[in-house]
């Protein structure tokens, strides 16, 4: 057992006892309400909504409302213009950079208070993964870290960059000396120059652990097949944890599993630039735990109600199993009544987990039946299930509302890595799945409203040329897994 294995295990067990906090969920929000509302009421936003005068949870829904990032905008573009005491005390020591809708590019403040959120969730996830089950001895090998780029610019004095970038910075010591791939190769920003780069530093050393978006740990693991015709656990026998996060793994877990040639432990862990949500903390449980002693204070919209004019905003005592919420913070980065855009739901609340279900704004609804990402996984995963000589790269659904014959209907546009040999017989089994599980879209089928949906079959390596076109190939970037449109299903049609 090498010294960091050995040192892991107490240090394990101790942060396990300092989840107390997740026992009395209530108080530790309360707590955290309290704290931001007193460290911010001297900022220009605090003196702008009354922080001052607010006592409960009831003022603080009345002076602030729900905003997504183009509504907080204007305070979030002083910020990046180097005014300070904005959002949050003084300056934020970073801005993280993403991609917006409307927006364009957008800035997210992360603060000195903020970074230990980004930082000490990570860790944890995989303190909890040795508390459970008593593996550690993965911390003894080489351990990849697919991210951005750790390249860091500056605007008014405040270093801007990916957050997987910024986060490469905090990487405890005990760590850096075993991670892979080097800081040279992580600063390239030509997603397949830098592939090959990872492939030919990491190719002939003990790598026990990867952590990356599963699409691009698939291609990754392509590339070092090609390279020596092996099975992953071949060519990295210690392999044995998959830390992943930003979408559902079950899409790609067959693909990987035979990829990789055996079954590896995962992790699934929820960071977002605005804030680390939640992580796995169980390979027993369902669900992943809702971080609610790191600094946000959580409120919860039915997502049913979400478009409404005054929509209804719960507080953690008061969400319930199974309802679809979309999720707002407000948080020590300094965003107040911001609406992240993602929806959950809750398995658990003793603890609190959750499960990622999709986005607010990634949807289908043409015809009223607002069939939802986690819809649309789930269907997928059971008809694949069913047919198990299937396997996938990578999917997204829209809707076609004016088809050239027939009924209006869904477009489910899929690259396979192994096509069903009967792809009706596929598109039945999910469509038939669907039905299952939204009931909207059950009435239109069945009122002949909407046909049953039709799977058009790409080329291989259509969604990597897609995301290379927009110029978002590799590190953290993703395909929306459905939209109500059909600007991703025509511009992948292209490539057909």
């Amino acid at each position: 057992m090498g010294i960091r294995s050995a040192l892991s295990r107490p240090f394990a067990a101790w942060v396990h006892q300092q989840k107390k906090w997740a026992s009395d969920a209530v108080q530790t929000q309360r707590n955290v309400f309290e704290r931001l509302l007193t460290e911010a009421a001297p900022t220009a936003f605090g003196r702008d909504h009354h922080f001052n005068s607010i006592r409960t949870y009831e003022d603080f829904k009345r002076f602030v409302p729900v905003r997504d990032y183009e509504q907080l905008s204007p305070y979030i573009q002083r910020v990046v213009g180097g005014e300070e005491n904005v959002l949050w005390k003084g300056k934020p020591t970073y801005l993280a950079k993403t991609s917006g809708t409307t927006s364009g590019v957008k800035y997210i403040p992360i603060t000195r208070e903020s970074i230990p959120n980004h930082i000490h969730s990570a860790r944890n996830a995989l303190l909890s993964y040795i508390h459970e089950t008593g593996k550690a001895a993965f911390l003894d090998q080489k351990l990849i870290f697919l991210s951005g780029s750790p390249a860091l610019e500056t605007k008014n004095g405040i270093f801007t960059g990916r957050l997987s970038g910024i986060v490469n910075h905090h990487v405890p010591g005990y760590l850096r000396t075993n991670q892979l791939p080097t800081y040279a190769t992580n600063c390239l920003e030509d997603w397949e120059t830098k592939l090959e780069k990872i492939v030919d530093e990491t190719l002939p050393q003990p790598m026990s652990l990867i952590s990356g978006i599963p699409p691009w740990v698939q291609m990754y693991f392509d590339r070092i097949r090609e390279r020596t015709g092996k099975p992953i656990k071949d060519v990295f026998p210690d392999f044995s944890l998959l830390v992943y996060g930003g979408v559902n793994f079950e899409p790609y877990r067959a693909k990987l599993d035979e990829t990789i040639g055996k079954r590896v432990d995962s992790i699934e862990t929820y960071p977002a630039s605005e804030g680390f949500i939640a992580y796995q903390d169980s390979q027993r449980e369902p669900g992943l735990l809702l971080l609610l002693d790191s600094g946000i204070f959580f409120e919860f919209i039915p997502a049913a109600d979400y478009f409404s004019e005054n929509p209804v905003r719960l507080g953690i005592g008061d969400v319930e199993l199974g309802v679809n919420y979309a999720l707002v913070i407000n948080s020590n980065a300094g965003l107040w009544g911001y609406s992240l855009g993602d929806t959950v739901k809750f398995v658990s609340k003793r603890p609190h987990r959750i499960v990622v279900t999709g986005r607010v704004k990634h949807f289908i609804s043409a015809f009223g039946e607002h069939v939802i990402g986690e819809e649309v996984e789930k269907a997928m995963k059971a008809a694949v299930e069913k047919y198990p000589g299937v396997a996938l790269v990578e999917f997204t659904v829209a809707p076609q509302v004016a088809p050239r014959e027939g009924l209006p209907h869904h477009e489910w546009l899929v690259e396979f890595a192994r096509p069903p040999h009967d792809l009706p017989a596929f598109e039945r089994e999910l469509n038939a799945h669907l039905q299952r599980l939204n009931v909207y879209y059950d009435d239109l089928i069945r009122g002949n409203i909407l046909q049953t949906l039709r799977v058009t079959a790409l080329p291989k390596d259509a969604f990597r040329t897609y995301m290379k076109s927009l110029g978002k190939l590799g590190g953290q970037n993703k395909v929306p897994r459905l939209s109500n449109d059909r600007t991703i299903a025509d511009a992948l049609g292209k490539l057909g």
